[in-house]
Order: structure tokens, then sequence, then C-alpha cells
């Protein structure tokens, strides 16, 4: 998996300058890859960033070139689509730290020669949304229409509004929140402690042995696949059924329908991620505060964010990011003046209803986006 990652060409840009990082590390330089859809503008004032979760990456609306499968929201992005590549230039960068070409911890380390590894500093979603930043800079675009994510996407967007306010007009974010929970953290650390425990993680150094830690990894993936899903659409969707017998086997095979989906859901994973990448994005993720630097104050975070237009969405059977994370935001954004729509919709799809079939959710982003114009 590792082999056939690095191997993989990527549209990109490199810079040559160190990043500053939160932890007070320097990356001495950065490669950035992403994928842009639709055409900039003469006056470059069309541009959409994208932002993706934490296993997506900047294939939005073209196919995946490890898997082979469809871009993960292309459903959303395209001709005609919510987000209009006839009107809009779209742009999606994979993230920093994560392994579909932007410099993450199966990178070369220039000192060294070798894969960063475990030796890749750790960095918050606030160095991400930083190298994004460059990219946008490198795209000579001053000013976004609209910054749009879900999930840890959603995070990047709310960044974006905190330490980039005057270069964003729009910020559309969808079943996220403003910190990462003390529950949140948890289900990340069993993550984490999966992938660490297999024997070929080889404290991070596997690159260059071909022995992938995908054991761990495909646990991390299977108890965080639960936490996308709702009991209601589990329910629905598997029950008690059991996979291709008609008695139980009285044994440890996955007799049941919600079994094989898991086992296959993290063997998958594996084929398209990075077990460090996994670990330092999630760590990001953990970190994340908004309202930490600002004495623990959200409405001052967004103090600077009074020109930007907020479109909040959440889904009533998300647990991961529940409806009160992104009430909590609109509290906040009314506090610092800012203007601010909010809606909960209703799907039966859990925290993953953004990625899924939710025609509300369209017509919400498209209006979201042509009331900017």
């Amino acid at each position: 998996m590792a082999t056939l990652l690095h191997h993989i060409q990527h549209d990109h840009i490199h810079i040559s300058a160190p990043l500053a990082l939160d932890s007070g590390q320097n990356l001495p330089e950065l490669t950035i890859a992403y994928q842009s859809y639709g055409t900039l503008n003469a006056d470059k004032s069309n541009a959409i960033l994208i932002c993706h979760a934490l296993t997506g990456d900047q294939y939005v609306a073209s196919n995946h070139p490890a898997t082979g499968k469809e871009g993960w929201w292309v459903r959303m992005v395209g001709p005609g689509k919510p987000i209009d590549t006839d009107k809009y230039f779209v742009i999606c960068s994979n993230v920093l730290g994560s392994c579909l070409g932007t410099t993450g911890p199966a990178s070369i380390n220039p000192a060294t020669g070798q894969p960063y590894a475990m030796s890749f500093p750790v960095i918050t979603i606030a160095d991400m949304v930083r190298a994004q930043a460059k990219l946008i800079d490198h795209l000579g675009i001053d000013q976004l229409h609209a910054v749009v994510g879900g999930s840890m996407g959603g995070m990047q967007t709310l960044v974006w509004t905190v330490n980039y306010p005057q270069r964003l007009r729009s910020a559309i974010v969808i079943a996220s929140a403003a910190r990462h929970s003390a529950q949140n953290i948890a289900f990340h650390e069993v993550g984490r402690q999966a992938i660490m425990a297999d024997p070929h993680w080889q404290d991070g150094n596997f690159y260059a042995s071909g022995l992938n830690p995908t054991k761990g990894l495909a646990v991390a993936r299977m108890a965080a696949h639960i936490t996308y899903l709702s009991e209601e659409g589990l329910t629905e969707k598997f029950g008690r059924r059991l996979q291709a017998r008609d008695i139980k086997s009285f044994g440890f095979d996955a007799d049941f329908q919600i079994e094989s989906y898991l086992r296959y859901q993290g063997l998958a994973f594996t084929d398209r991620f990075d077990a460090n990448a996994y670990l330092y994005i999630t760590r990001a993720m953990d970190y994340y505060d908004l309202a930490e630097p600002y004495e623990g104050r959200l409405a001052l975070a967004f103090s600077k964010a009074k020109d930007v237009r907020f479109t909040l969405v959440s889904f009533d059977t998300d647990w991961l990011y529940p409806t009160s994370e992104s009430r909590r935001i609109v509290q906040a954004l009314q506090g610092a003046g800012a203007s601010a729509s909010f809606v909960e919709l209703s799907s039966p799809f859990g925290h993953d209803s953004f990625l899924l079939d939710c025609p509300p959710l369209d017509r919400l982003i498209a209006g979201a986006l042509n009331n900017r114009g």
C-alpha cells in the first residue's frame, strides 16, 4: 500500500520556504497536492475551496488514482451540480500530514533522505489551513468566494474564518464543531492504539520493510466508521441479519452482515491510506479548539469575521458532531455580530449524511453559494 501511494503522481506545487507550525517547529519545505475543477475567471472572484475530512483527499469529483473509485463528493461538485463548475473554480488540496501527495509522515525528510515517519512534527488544523493559504497564494487568489467543508473539513473552514477572515466571503460548515469532545478524542485514541499495537508498525518505521500495519489500521478504521453511522441507519441496513449463511457458525467468523461490512471497510481503507498519516491527522483533530487561544471565548475567536457570511448545517442522527455543537457555533457568531444561518436536516445516515444522497443539503449549498453572487 505505502509503495503504491508513493508512486502516484499528483498535481502539486512545491514551496521551498519553511512552514512555521503551531508546535514551534518548522517544516523546511512543503509540497501541496491538489485538484481543481472549472475555470478561474478574469478577476479571480469565483474560487471555492473545498476542505476534505479525515480520510478524504483532493479527488472530490474525479476518480481516485489508487482505488479507481469516483470522487467522494461527485454528486455535489460538477457542471450543473450544487457546487457548479460551470460557474465556479473549485479547489481541493490534500491536507498537510496526509498521504495523497501533500507533505506528511511518509514524505522524504530532506535532512536525512529517508521518510519522516514519526519524526514528522505534530500538526494542527490551523497548520493545515496555513498550507492551504500557501496554495491559494500560489494561484494568485486574494479572496475566495467560499470555503466549504464537512466534518474535519468544517473545522478547517472555521479556522479560515478566524485566521484569514478577509480572504473569504462565505463559509459553509457541515456536520462539524468548534472543538473536539472528550468522546471523540477517546475514539481516536482507540484507533491510534490499534495501529501502534500492530507489530508491523515498527514505531512508524515500516516504509522500507514492505510490511505495513494493515491489521491495526483496519481496526482503527472499523472503530471510526461506527461513529460515522447512526443506530437507525445500521438497524435499517443490517439489523441482525446473517451474512451468507442461514444459521450461526458458533465461531468467530463474520456471522452478521454488519461484521462483514466493517471488515470490508477496514481492509479497503488500508489500500489507500498511510497508518502514520492516520495518527497525525487524528491528533490534529484532538488538539482542535477554536476558543482556546481566545480565553476560551468562542465569540471572541469570531470577532474579526463579521464580514463573512456563515451557513451551518447539522444532521439529526449525527452523534459524532451533534446539532448542539453547531448551535454553540451559531450562538458565538451571533455574539460576535456575524451573519449566520443554520439548519438541522433530517437524515437516517448519521454523520456520513453529508457524503450521501441528501437533496435538502444540495439545495441549501447551491442557495448559499448563489446568495453571495
